[in-house]
């Protein structure tokens, strides 16, 4: 039987590293091992639930039937509490018509990159990240990816972007960064931001302009001294050119409720809205309510957040202290300071070593293989994140993580590392 012929969408779209090796893992679970499962960018609510102010919210919001349809472009109530909120907790000042609320950051991204970029038009993002070659592989757009380095805490800098900005249609950043946990600076968002203005005055009137993507959806994610910056507080031009993306999936655990907001320019926003609409991708009407109704609370808020990120920086400090512990042994091992989200970046640089059988572990993917079945370690290697295969470093999420298990993870880390020669 000849194969089935499908768009060329379809035909040529890549598959999820993430997604594979999700599957590989659930099917070890299934068969009854034990795996410290630190693969996936979401919670467990066991562990992480959502604010019970919001659960009680949301409860409320379904008995009193609202069940309907929402506006395109979201609850008025909504987008003037997430206006409110931004103001209070981030200095961004936007009118709620210049707000989009949709089932959380994924559909605003994809709406965005429908809006802004045709066939052909350079899309400016960094290795690692999360997703953006499939956004440009959806829009058949130019895919400029650029490799983020080890010394910039896999941060992009405005040197490495510097010579792609011209012709350039988007420029997707985000920050704090998934994968790695870690934040842009003040001086080197700055530059950033520098780049793009420079570049947009330098085009005639009615080219396209330069827009700046900023998916800042763990942001109230910060630990220690690490201080969230965004384009527009930084250099007020970048509000016309700047997209935010964000949400309460990842600041409130709440990923499965799906409320997202986008905020940016008016002509931006009202296309995304009628891109939107055609897919559907509107929160629901009772979670929008409820939410509304939650952002306002602030002394509430301050409370979840003091908890939950206490406990989400706790496991990513002893998680990082033992990574640490191991490398000052001897191990070749390494992570890097944590400075946000629930994310921890680490290396476990074990490629050319021969296992107890005798077997090369000659590529990194045979290393993160080795890992998970010796040690029941999941962690995700940076070479799904666009990365370079040969890249010895991981995400390492602690949204599923039980502290009491940190030690044994470690434990059976070192045992298998042991075996190694």
């Amino acid at each position: 039987m000849s194969k089935l012929k499908l768009s060329a969408l379809a035909e040529t779209l890549q598959a999820s590293e993430i997604v594979r090796l999700g599957a590989v893992i659930k099917e070890k679970i299934k068969q009854g091992e034990k795996i410290y499962n630190y693969t996936i960018g979401d919670f467990d609510s066991s562990i992480f639930p959502i604010p019970a102010e919001l659960e009680q919210e949301i409860i409320l919001a379904y008995k009193e039937g609202y069940t309907t349809y929402p506006p395109a472009n979201g609850n008025l109530d909504l987008r003037e509490a997430v206006a409110a909120f931004m103001l209070l907790r981030a200095g961004l000042n936007y009118s709620s018509d210049d707000i989009l609320i949709a089932a959380g950051g994924r559909p605003l991204i994809y709406a965005l990159y429908r809006t802004l970029v045709d066939k052909g038009d350079k899309v400016i993002y960094p290795a690692p990240s999360w997703n953006n070659n499939h956004y440009v592989h959806f829009t058949e757009g130019e895919h400029i990816m650029l490799e983020a380095k080890r010394e910039n805490n896999f941060m992009l800098t405005a040197a490495q972007i510097k010579e792609h900005v011209k012709g350039a249609t988007l420029l997707s950043l985000c920050s704090p960064l998934n994968p790695t946990g870690t934040t842009f600076g003040k001086e080197e968002l700055q530059a950033i931001c520098d780049l793009v203005i420079t570049e947009n005055n330098s085009r005639a009137d009615g080219e396209k302009k330069l827009y700046l993507m900023y998916d800042q959806i763990y942001w109230t994610l910060t630990f220690g001294d690490t201080i969230h910056h965004n384009p527009v507080t930084l250099n007020p031009a970048m509000k016309a050119y700047t997209i935010f993306i964000d949400g309460i999936s990842k600041a409130f655990a709440a990923t499965g409720v799906r409320v997202g907001w986008a905020m940016g320019p008016t002509d931006v926003m009202l296309k995304m809205r009628s891109i939107n609409s055609h897919v559907g991708a509107w929160a629901p009407m009772a979670e929008q309510k409820a939410v509304a109704r939650y952002l306002v609370k602030t002394d509430a808020i301050n409370t979840y957040f003091i908890h939950f990120k206490a406990e989400v920086n706790e496991r990513l400090q002893q998680i990082f202290t033992g990574f640490q512990q191991m490398k000052t042994a001897g191990y070749h091992v390494d992570a890097i300071a944590p400075e946000a989200a629930i994310y921890l970046t680490i290396q476990i640089d074990y490629v050319g070593k021969t296992t107890a059988t005798g077997k090369l572990l000659a590529t990194q993917a045979d290393v993160t293989a080795y890992i998970l079945n010796e040690s029941k370690l999941a962690i995700v290697p940076f070479y799904c994140f666009g990365s370079s295969t040969e890249s010895s470093w991981y995400r390492l999420s602690v949204g599923t993580c039980k502290k009491e298990e940190i030690k044994d993870m470690f434990s059976a880390l070192k045992t298998a590392l042991d075996k190694l020669n």
